[in-house]
């Protein structure tokens, strides 16, 4: 269903307003480098700082450029159960192949206030729901038992497990069963979560070299590691020059010196560093991206 080199897309601005011809071409450009699917509006598409207009909007105009070529998973979360509800019915009806939905953040529910919450969700919609455990920006972790849980349902098909921990993916293998898709959402660690039983990366750092990911997961799924790792190695210092600072802001500015997207980021963000500026640009140098 869901697989190999997803691209967690930037939302391209231009003076503080959505520059959607250039996410179109972003959209085709990842598109024809490989990449196997996208998930706009996400933390990396700024979502925290998108009116529900945008958002919305930002959704929609990536469906119907990727026109079915690609599956389009669109970010739909929100520590508002309704709010959240109102984006994944708005993915289903834009004709999204998926909804990637985050463990409601800063209000910390419990382990069964997660379970009503993804419930609901489910109930609200025929989309095929991702979940998204991210500890460290929401301050909640799913439990693999609840994730469980949850899996029982049939539209909950799989998480993005952005904890950095290895050994959890064979934890809720064993919890949820071997079709419950884990996709990794760490891109440093990508290589070994595939390892592990992992199917793919919601990646970052794919905005920028999306053909070089795509054949990193396309050699993990053919149990190719050694070449996978050898491409890892080439981007290890891209992954970490992006995340010097917030990892959109990193992807944005390594678009921006490849002639493909403005550097332009909403407030509280702001522009990288010179330091982190000179860091991402000799790690695109090293990757043969520059």
């Amino acid at each position: 269903m869901f697989g190999g080199s997803m691209t967690a897309l930037v939302t391209p601005m231009c003076n503080g307003a959505l520059d959607l011809k250039t996410l179109r071409n972003l959209v085709n450009w990842q598109i024809e480098e490989g990449s196997h699917g996208l998930v706009p509006v996400g933390t990396t598409g700024e979502s925290p700082t998108l009116s529900h207009e945008e958002h919305e909007t930002v959704v929609e105009e990536v469906v119907k450029t990727a026109d079915g070529r690609v599956p389009v998973i669109a970010g739909a979360g929100s520590n508002s159960t309704v709010e959240a509800i109102r984006f994944v019915q708005h993915a289903a009806h834009v004709g999204a192949q998926g909804a990637l939905v985050v463990t409601p953040y800063y209000n910390k529910p419990t382990q069964k206030g997660l379970v009503e919450h993804f419930t609901a969700l489910h109930d609200c919609a025929e989309i095929p729901i991702i979940i998204y455990n991210i500890p460290g920006r929401s301050a909640v972790d799913m439990a693999p038992d609840t994730m469980a849980d949850l899996s029982r349902l049939p539209r909950i098909v799989g998480v993005k497990d952005a904890t950095g921990d290895l050994a959890r993916v064979c934890d809720t293998r064993l919890a949820c069963g071997p079709d419950f898709l884990q996709i990794s959402g760490e891109d440093a660690t990508a290589h070994g979560f595939n390892a592990q039983g992992g199917v793919g990366c919601i990646s970052v750092t794919a905005n920028v070299a999306p053909a070089l990911l795509s054949k990193m997961q396309e050699a993990c799924q053919a149990n190719d590691y050694t070449h996978a790792r050898q491409i890892q190695d080439q981007l290890m210092p891209l992954h970490k020059a992006i995340f010097e600072e917030p990892g959109l802001v990193g992807a944005k500015y390594a678009l921006s010196l490849l002639g493909l997207c403005r550097e332009d980021v909403r407030l509280p963000l702001v522009e990288l560093t010179a330091t982190a500026k000179t860091h991402v640009k000799s790690a695109l140098e090293f990757a043969g991206l520059l």
